[in-house]
């Protein structure tokens, strides 16, 4: 999620007022009850999106086969979705909020990758482990260390009182698209392309083995939870003054169809999770020894 960011202006500069802790937490300007049930959505969502993870943790570890039951590129698409989000938080000057939430998302992946490379090369050893985990490694530190060097650098020049919403939101007077929105757009579109073309390779994969065994399907509930709240909290949130509904929704159009995307492929796997939900059973119902 990314909320607006706001420069040089204060709480008075707030059109028809705001909720004090919005404005105080994420300097969002609330205006009535449809902006605060956007934030409040955007919230939860981040929780949905942060707490997805931990799930397929606990289950690869269990298991042991996480490299079987999850696609590699299904794992790239992600971590590769998920960097676009954070180089645009960054190019966007978007508040410490928004920019560690993305860090946080970059570092769940990578260790994510770093289980599926760990089952992967402990059963099958092989002279590519020691790189690819030392490659690992340093795209760990590079994201731990990413908000501090963003920090230590000069500070940046007073902005307007209202800055954009999220990545392309426009101000009145302004053109429709700055060189930063244009920016904004191409990445927002190739993290979305990115988050809908990972979800192709783990549904072959699900239907390849007849199975969903390894994969944890709250990985994809919580998923499919954030997409839908997330998606909820861009329709419920009033456009800028002066931009009107379709502006809205064409600068937020890459954000909608990745979330909005994602949860129809999301739906689809949990379709799969029901279809091969007795899949497990049945090797052990064989006997042991042919007759």
């Amino acid at each position: 999620m990314v909320w607006r960011t706001l420069g040089s202006g204060n709480f008075s500069s707030c059109p028809n007022g705001s909720i004090q802790w919005i404005w105080d937490l994420f300097r969002e300007c609330a205006q009535d009850g449809w902006d605060e049930a956007s934030v409040g959505l955007g919230l939860v969502s981040i929780l949905c999106f942060a707490a997805s993870t931990f799930p397929q943790y606990v289950k690869a570890c269990k298991t042991g086969n996480m490299d079987q039951a999850l696609s590699l590129w299904f794992l790239l698409g992600w971590i590769g979705g998920d960097s676009c989000n954070l180089i645009g938080s960054f190019l966007a000057d978007q508040l410490p909020l928004q920019t560690y939430t993305a860090v946080y998302y970059v570092l769940a992946d990578l260790l994510m990758l770093s289980l599926y490379f760990h089952y992967k090369f402990k059963k099958r050893p092989s002279q590519l482990s020691a790189p690819i985990n030392s490659a690992l490694l340093l795209a760990l530190g590079l994201a731990c260390t990413a908000p501090l060097l963003s920090g230590a650098s000069p500070a940046a020049a007073p902005r307007e009182a209202f800055q954009g919403r999220r990545l392309l939101s426009v101000q009145p007077g302004n053109k429709p698209f700055t060189r930063k929105e244009i920016i904004g757009f191409v990445i927002g579109s190739v993290s979305s392309a990115l988050y809908l073309l990972s979800r192709l390779p783990q549904i072959r994969t699900n239907f390849l083995r007849r199975s969903t065994q390894g994969v944890s399907y709250s990985l994809f509930a919580l998923v499919m939870l954030g997409n839908t709240l997330y998606g909820a909290s861009v329709l419920l949130k009033n456009p800028e003054a002066g931009q009107s509904e379709v502006s809205y929704l064409l600068h937020h159009l890459p954000w909608l169809v990745g979330s909005l995307g994602v949860l129809l492929l999301d739906t689809l796997i949990s379709i799969q999770f029901l279809v091969y939900r007795n899949a497990a059973t049945c090797p052990e119902s064989q006997p042991l020894l042919s007759s």
